[in-house]
């Protein structure tokens, strides 16, 4: 009679979505993708974003890694939006700071999708940093050298070392480090520096402008509104050509501005 599941009296029945049961997230994320116009994961990368899924998911039940809290959400929002920026990247980048790294978006997938770049997840406020520590553990993406070494021990003003971009991997062997304070303080400049949902936005970037090296690209994921002023906070130093449109809104966009080189015209 009728098609309403039996409930006891002072029972709450929770009944688990046919369609999630049916496919796992790591193969609705590769159906967001396709939907995206962009190439599924391998089966090793999309385990890896399953995994990382399921910690962000138990984390930020208890700290407020990210306002999403739904997998659909996530996956559609972050991931999509996070792995897109990874493949849009230019080539022979060995070096990589996401700013402000937050939940790990767009270190993290970085990180996965383009396994040749040193990534340092930079990140001030504790717990969101524990975090990234724990999800750098449990993937397996872990760095051999800690990225606070990278950071001046006087703790006041430094010159950058730059990096040739033939060594640049020297400091941080290709793989995710943490950084539990202010990106400010990083002792040394990256071929890309990323930002995304960073607060204090238009600060932030010109903080960020100072850590890319010459000839390096300085990566904001804005949006079309946003992203004058950003490019104005970022400096003369900066050319950009035209913004990428990425698949987390009509007005989301990848803008990749790259920095000068610094040698004179011959």
């Amino acid at each position: 009679m009728g098609g309403k599941p039996r409930t006891r009296t002072g029972t709450v029945v929770k009944i688990e979505s046919v369609n999630e049961a049916a496919n796992p997230p790591a193969t609705r994320l590769n159906a967001l993708l396709a939907e995206a116009g962009l190439a599924p994961l391998d089966a090793a990368q999309a385990q890896a974003f399953e995994d990382y899924l399921s910690l962000l998911l138990r984390w930020n039940a208890r700290v407020n890694l990210t306002a999403i809290r739904d997998e659909e959400g996530i996956l559609r929002r972050h991931f999509v939006e996070s792995i897109a920026c990874s493949r849009a990247l230019p080539a022979g980048i060995r070096t990589l700071l996401d700013f402000g790294s937050g939940a790990g978006f767009p270190g993290i997938p970085i990180a996965l999708c383009r396994p040749e770049i040193a990534v340092t997840l930079a990140e001030s406020q504790g717990k969101k940093a524990a975090f990234l520590r724990e999800a750098v553990r449990q993937l397996g993406i872990g760095a051999k050298q800690s990225a606070d070494r990278l950071v001046s021990e006087g703790g006041g003003g430094f010159t950058p070392r730059i990096q040739p971009a033939e060594t640049a991997g020297a400091l941080a062997p290709a793989g995710c480090s943490v950084h539990s304070g202010r990106a400010e303080v990083l002792h040394t400049v990256f071929d890309c520096v990323t930002l995304r949902a960073v607060d204090r936005m238009e600060l932030a970037v010109q903080a960020a402008a100072q850590l890319v090296r010459p000839g390096g690209w300085l990566a904001l994921l804005t949006t079309t509104a946003t992203l004058p002023a950003l490019q104005a906070a970022a400096g003369a130093d900066f050319s950009w050509p035209t913004p990428l449109p990425q698949p987390g809104g009509e007005d989301h966009v990848l803008a990749l501005g790259a920095r000068s080189s610094g040698l004179a015209p011959a």
